[in-house]
């Protein structure tokens, strides 16, 4: 994935200094010809960020923080597959993600029924499901056509997306035991932020997408639109930075879409199961999405 040669192999050659850690190029299918990453031994310190991502950078290298989880799953147990990852840049994310809705919200959104004599109509959202108050359907419940993707916002962006993305990681750093079972920096060979998935083979969502690449496509126009920032991966959840969030309600209730298409279990499997309750509470002015694959 990476343009420059894997400084993995001899961090020392590439002039990098880091601190106590291990080199991962454990498999699905045994070890890789290289390390796929380093992470560090010890938990992640919210300073460390930005010194690793300046050296890094240099030498084609980004930084992510990894997390256990609370089953202790540490990337070594990830079951990494890199030979089934394409290259971003080859798919269109708004291909990607039309498909994906077609193939998952029309199943999942168009079974949507009203409840207890409701009008099922769009925005009353009384079914409990995300179809019936997303705005994405019709009366009778179908998810319809895929919405197209969702505009740029209009606002510029507070700060620069590297210093947004800084700040989360600083937050996830400061408290990372109390909900992600702890976290460690780790560096990839990556040249954009949106790539790390793919660059280490990460198989996290794959009960939805077996190449993670399709993924990574989707998070280049994340990357582009929004500032996003992949910040935090674990064996099956990751965490993205979003430096110029959507401002109004019409603006998130397309990205939710989006996000459906992207990963489903985020609203099928999360309370209250709605898409547009979804859109206000996770992606209005968030700047954070917080993403799982069942």
């Amino acid at each position: 994935m990476a343009t420059l040669p894997n400084p993995l192999p001899d961090p020392a050659a590439a002039g990098l200094d880091l601190p106590p850690g291990s080199l991962v190029d454990a498999t699905l299918d045994g070890p890789w010809h290289e390390p796929l990453l380093w992470y560090a031994d010890g938990a992640a310190d919210q300073g460390d960020w930005a010194g690793l991502r300046a050296a890094g950078r240099r030498v084609g290298l980004l930084p992510v923080l990894v997390t256990g989880g609370q089953r202790d799953q540490w990337p070594e147990a990830w079951d990494l597959s890199p030979d089934s990852a394409s290259y971003p840049g080859d798919h269109d994310p708004e291909e990607v993600l039309a498909g994906y809705w077609t193939d998952y919200a029309d199943d999942e959104l168009g079974d949507a029924a009203p409840a207890d004599g409701a009008s099922g109509e769009p925005g009353d959202g009384a079914s409990g499901k995300p179809g019936t108050g997303s705005g994405t359907g019709s009366g009778s419940g179908s998810a319809g056509a895929w919405p197209g993707l969702a505009p740029v916002p209009a606002r510029e962006a507070a700060e620069d997306p590297d210093t947004a993305a800084a700040g989360i990681v600083a937050v996830v750093a400061d408290d990372a035991d109390l909900w992600l079972g702890g976290t460690r920096m780790a560096l990839v060979p990556a040249r954009r932020s949106a790539d790390i998935p793919a660059a280490i083979g990460w198989t996290g969502a794959v009960n939805h997408e077996n190449d993670v690449a399709r993924l990574c496509a989707v998070l280049r126009s994340w990357e582009d639109r929004y500032d996003a920032r992949v910040v935090v991966l674990g064996f099956d959840t990751m965490i993205v930075s979003v430096g110029r969030p959507p401002p109004t309600m019409e603006e998130a209730r397309a990205l939710a879409a989006e996000h459906y298409a992207f990963c489903p279990d985020n609203i099928d499997q999360s309370p209250p199961y709605d898409l547009d309750a979804y859109a206000e509470k996770a992606v209005l002015d968030q700047d954070a999405w917080s993403i799982w694959w069942d």
